[in-house]
């Protein structure tokens, strides 16, 4: 069995605290105007960046990380620190351009307490999956979202790297939250 190692479960838990941090930031003192402010109809509001990054994540810590168990090994040559390398700069890259498909797509009414309470706690869930599940490495899933930001050349992530995956698409809807507020519309 290949567990993790301990550089990997720091290399988690200090991304999943930066992220989080990023959030907290990017989402303190707003105001009902700047929670819910776009720019144009087609933009996600902040409301609804944070909305999606919810449903994301209980994506991942659901049905992803379910199948886990019962997915295949990773091919014995698989570069699995190229992978986490990827994962950790191209999901958050917002010049990769991608839509959400339908079942991840928010709704727009959650407040800000909810919703971050429902982060926060996604994050206490993956860091202890991460903790607790020393075999992430043994087992890949397809991967559209890593499809789409190396435009095909990579397809599956290990479970480690889902882990990493949720943190790292947090990062991206921080970086879109924080376009949002350099709007000249946004709201003072």
């Amino acid at each position: 069995m290949t567990t993790l190692e301990s550089i990997d479960l720091d290399q988690a838990r200090q991304y999943f605290g930066y992220t989080r941090r990023r959030v907290v930031d990017a989402t303190t003192g707003l105001s009902d105007a700047q929670w819910r402010f776009k720019p144009a109809p087609d933009c996600w509001s902040i409301a609804e960046n944070l909305e999606h990054m919810v449903i994301v994540q209980e994506r991942i810590l659901g049905p992803v990380l379910e199948q886990l168990a019962q997915a295949p090994a990773p091919p014995v040559d698989r570069d699995c620190r190229q992978v986490d390398a990827i994962v950790l700069d191209k999901i958050p890259d917002r010049s990769i351009k991608a839509k959400a498909p339908d079942f991840l797509e928010p709704t727009g009414l959650w407040t800000l307490p909810a919703a971050l309470d429902r982060l926060f706690r996604n994050y206490e869930h993956l860091t202890e999956f991460v903790e607790s599940t020393p075999d992430l490495r043994e087992h890949i899933l397809d991967s559209p979202p890593l499809r789409v930001v190396t435009n095909g050349a990579f397809d599956t992530m290990d479970g480690y790297q889902w882990a990493l995956a949720a943190a790292a698409h947090n990062e991206r809807h921080v970086r879109q939250i924080l376009e949002l507020k350099a709007d000249p519309n946004y709201p003072a």
